[in-house]
């Protein structure tokens, strides 16, 4: 386990290296809007690092939009001012991985907003894909398995759900991190599986029956337990 977090850390230095690097660079040579970057294989061999490091401080940038790779042709500096861009790339340096309970509190207010919308928004093919999760979840609990996955692909079923492509991307983002911890913090008691079943079934319920209130509300007697985990409530 030491191991694996002592990577981890490594490689998160190496990557805001290559990134402070890349600004560095960019500063350098007054690069513009537009303008390209030089290949990964000469980044690598300028800052002496992997391609693969390299590869993954790029597309970090891009994520935050900062840079815009285009296949067969290169990387770009984004349509952004340089000051803009040297203070947000400042902010990415500072960011730190978010600890187990912001991710939770992030999953919180996201689910929220998407178990309204897809109250409104959803297709018949979309209660199928939340039904089928939702049956699977209950298997599980019923034969006393770990149902964290299929807890978690229930929710993920209703974020496709409600047709907010942003929304669904932060969900995916940071689901693995939640199910890879969530046995990890002793989050809720197993022995709540059972009445997890019934809030699931109310939630389901709510947005078959396209009633936003209703799902909103079913979402948050559902969060009950995660809701005195984040804020220590008793």
């Amino acid at each position: 386990m030491k191991l694996e977090i002592l990577t981890k850390n490594e490689n998160s230095n190496i990557q805001k290296t290559i990134i402070a690097n890349i600004r560095d660079l960019i500063n350098k040579k007054n690069l513009e809007p537009g303008d390209k970057l030089p290949a990964e294989r000469m980044l690598s061999e300028m800052f002496e690092v992997s391609r693969s490091n390299v590869r993954e401080a790029i597309q970090k940038l891009e994520f935050y939009g900062l840079l815009k790779s285009i296949p067969q042709s290169g990387t770009f500096v984004a349509n952004i001012g340089v000051i803009a861009l040297n203070g947000m790339i400042e902010d990415i340096l500072r960011l730190e991985d978010p600890d187990f309970k912001s991710l939770v509190e992030t999953r919180i207010l996201l689910e929220l907003k998407t178990v309204r919308l897809a109250a409104l928004r959803r297709t018949n093919e979309d209660l199928e894909k939340m039904k089928s999760a939702l049956d699977a979840y209950k298997n599980k609990v019923i034969n006393k398995e770990d149902a964290v996955q299929e807890d978690l692909l229930f929710h993920l079923a209703i974020a496709r759900a409600s047709r907010n492509s942003t929304m669904n991307t932060f969900m995916l983002i940071i689901t693995p991190e939640i199910i890879t911890n969530f046995e990890k913090y002793h989050v809720c008691d197993k022995n709540l599986s059972q009445t997890a079943i019934k809030e699931h079934e109310l939630i389901f319920e709510a947005i078959k029956n396209q009633d936003p209130v209703e799902a909103k509300q079913a979402m948050k007697n559902h969060f009950n337990e995660l809701y005195k985990y984040c804020y220590n409530l008793q």
